[in-house]
């Protein structure tokens, strides 16, 4: 039997789903080139929120992040989640930008590119596909999973039927919000497998305390390779645990034989990050939640969500604005959770237990019900669609919404310039994603903040301890099983 792979997610999907997408990139790289030792099918380090957190919370350059981890882990492939024709934001750009985001992101070193859309519409993929191929790198159509009237896995197969024909090197069943049973998980590889060639991934979150066991019947199908993290940024909201899947294979056929010293080593590790990171970080991520299977939430949502909540004094009603996603998630075709529309979902549910429902739509809402953002699943609720057109005044799109979006690099070069920015492609995309961040990043207020520094973690063990960070090049050690390894990097704020 073909060996299975196991992906490692804890400096991307981890700590998204765990600790709002918090993790420094001072924090990743003690633990980088361990990761990379193990030997791992990749290491998802990218994408996601992560871009987005780097700018408006961190005041990195992501860019610079991923030049930094592939210089510290260079042998495993490195993964980003990429999210199509909206790239890693919330809307969607025209195919000059999301082709120049592609070029650059692999300029920097990334391998993998997983490329999925919110609404399983396969128009909004090709562009970024098309992408990823010209630049000689590896793309992984990937199928969001949810359960629905209007979702069967019949349809869900037939995506993978769009994906091979778009040339993608792989297919990642993605399953955000952890709904996978194991049943459906080995009817869907297998019937996906049987039309198929190309390897299959599957990707699902302990959310609801399904993905190890789903993941059991996805190998027993024939699935290539399977998403884990590293403790205390895995389980609950995020993938299942490396040391605990190896365990459930042990003896297994397709068993794996990742080091389980050197996980110890970084799961000591990764605690004393998570120390530092405990107000992002709830202990309700860590419990299984039955009532995900009924709202449908991603991990990364849910931890984000409940920090939002707390900020907007609505912590209180959390189980009211949950209750209310489903009626949302109907209303507006049956579309998937996932990001952009698990955010626009959740705040259209934060709105309607606000303010009543339907009282106030979101400009996100009156585009998902317009057609903006691709073809839904299911049929629009005439009552949302009437309101959608009202407070805006136009007609639902039809056709591939990036065909009615004009050109914007040369634009956005010249922006650039003229608020002294190097007109760089890397910064021409990140402004055209986050401009007010970056160009914050770039032109900082006079009161600059203070210094970031990253205290020692992991207490008790020296060698995990890496040593006050300040900004300057620094020596960056983590030694597991007498082998040292050394990072030296330079972070520019």
């Amino acid at each position: 039997m073909k060996p299975l792979v196991f992906n490692n997610t804890v400096l991307r999907d981890g700590h998204q789903s765990l600790a709002a997408t918090r993790m420094t990139t001072a924090q990743m790289l003690p633990a980088a080139a361990p990761l990379d030792a193990l030997g791992f099918g990749a290491l998802e380090t990218w994408g996601g929120a992560t871009i987005d957190s780097c700018l408006r919370f961190l005041n990195e350059n992501p860019f610079t992040r991923l030049d930094q981890l592939k210089a510290a882990a260079p042998r495993t492939p490195h993964m980003m989640l990429l999210r199509g024709q909206n790239i890693v934001q919330y809307t969607s750009f025209p195919d000059d930008v999301v082709e120049t985001f592609v070029r650059c992101s692999a300029k920097h070193g990334m391998d993998v590119f997983r490329v999925f859309d919110a609404l399983n519409d396969a128009r909004n993929l090709r562009t970024a596909i098309r992408s990823v191929k010209a630049a000689g790198k590896h793309a992984q159509g990937a199928i969001c999973y949810t359960t629905s009237p209007v979702h069967t896995p019949e349809k869900l197969a037939a995506l993978a039927d769009e994906l091979v024909a778009m040339e993608c090197d792989s297919i990642c069943i993605k399953d955000m919000a952890g709904l996978l049973s194991p049943r459906i998980t080995y009817d869907l590889v297998k019937t996906i497998k049987s039309r198929h060639t190309l390897p299959i991934v599957v990707h699902s979150h302990e959310t609801a305390g399904l993905a190890l066991a789903s993941y059991m019947a996805a190998i027993d199908a024939g699935a290539d390779a399977v998403d884990t993290s590293v403790t205390p940024f895995a389980n609950g909201t995020g993938q299942p645990d490396t040391v605990r899947m190896q365990a459930a294979l042990a003896g297994h056929p397709r068993e794996t034989h990742y080091d389980p010293r050197a996980l110890f080593e970084l799961r000591k590790y990764f605690e004393g990050v998570a120390a530092e990171l405990t107000k992002f970080m709830s202990p309700a991520n860590d419990r299984v939640d039955s009532d995900a299977l009924c709202y449908q939430v991603p991990g990364g949502m849910l931890s984000n969500f409940r920090t939002q909540l707390v900020e907007m004094k609505m912590a209180d009603r959390f189980n009211d604005v949950m209750a209310e996603v489903p009626v949302v998630r109907e209303a507006l075709g049956w579309i998937p959770l996932v990001t952009p529309t698990s955010q626009i979902v959740g705040t259209q549910a934060m709105l309607n237990v606000k303010f009543g429902r339907w009282k106030n739509l979101a400009q996100a809402t009156i585009d998902i019900a317009l057609g903006k953002y691709g073809r839904p699943p299911g049929p629009i609720k005439p009552e949302v669609l009437a309101l959608a057109r009202k407070q805006s005044g136009q007609e639902p799109v039809t056709g591939r919404p990036a065909d009615l979006l004009a050109p914007r690099m040369p634009a956005l070069r010249e922006e650039l310039a003229t608020k002294k920015i190097p007109p760089t492609d890397e910064n021409a995309v990140l402004f055209a994603m986050f401009p007010r961040e970056t160009e914050a990043f770039y032109h900082p207020k006079a009161a600059a903040p203070a210094p970031v520094v990253v205290t020692p973690v992991a207490a008790g063990n020296a060698s995990l301890n890496p040593p006050p960070f300040t900004g300057k090049i620094s020596r960056y050690a983590l030694t597991v099983d007498e082998r040292r390894y050394e990072t030296s990097v330079e972070v520019i704020n």
